[in-house]
């Protein structure tokens, strides 16, 4: 069976805060597995296809428009449990509801502008790599 794997983006924000290095070092330090990775200015299409699911909320527009603003560190990562186990790395959606040694919690400002974004199942996992990224562009290898 293959290890599992997940999406991980920082955001505009985190990217041009400077937080690029802080959050790759906590993904690695917990154990994940870096098997991709890119710097992109999202297009409106590719933003709209990720944010898909909130289509028909009122704030679908704010989402496209703040991820296709500057920068996004996309990655894939891998390990045992790693959706799950990023999903506890991050945080809550909203950075006052994240605990203390999360990244929201430690990092995100406000849910405007919370930093990361990490996939929440391995059916949004599949369907978000394959999104950002080529299968070419996945890189297997043994540490």
């Amino acid at each position: 069976m293959a290890p599992e794997r997940t999406f991980i983006a920082i955001k505009p924000d985190g990217v041009q805060r400077g937080l690029i290095g802080e959050i790759l070092g906590r993904c690695e330090r917990k154990g994940f597995k870096l098997i991709a990775l890119k710097q992109l200015t999202p297009s409106s299409e590719l933003a709209e296809k990720h944010y898909g699911v909130h289509r028909e909320r009122p704030f679908f527009s704010s989402l496209v428009d703040f991820i296709t603003s500057g920068s996004v560190v996309a990655m894939v990562w891998e390990g045992d449990g790693v959706i799950l186990s990023a999903r506890n790395l991050i945080g809550a959606t909203k950075p006052l509801e994240a605990n203390a040694g999360t990244i929201r919690g430690d990092l995100a400002v406000n849910i405007g502008r919370n930093v990361i974004h990490g996939s929440d199942s391995s059916e949004t996992a599949a369907f978000e790599i394959s999104l950002w990224f080529q299968s070419s562009e996945l890189n297997d290898w043994s540490p």
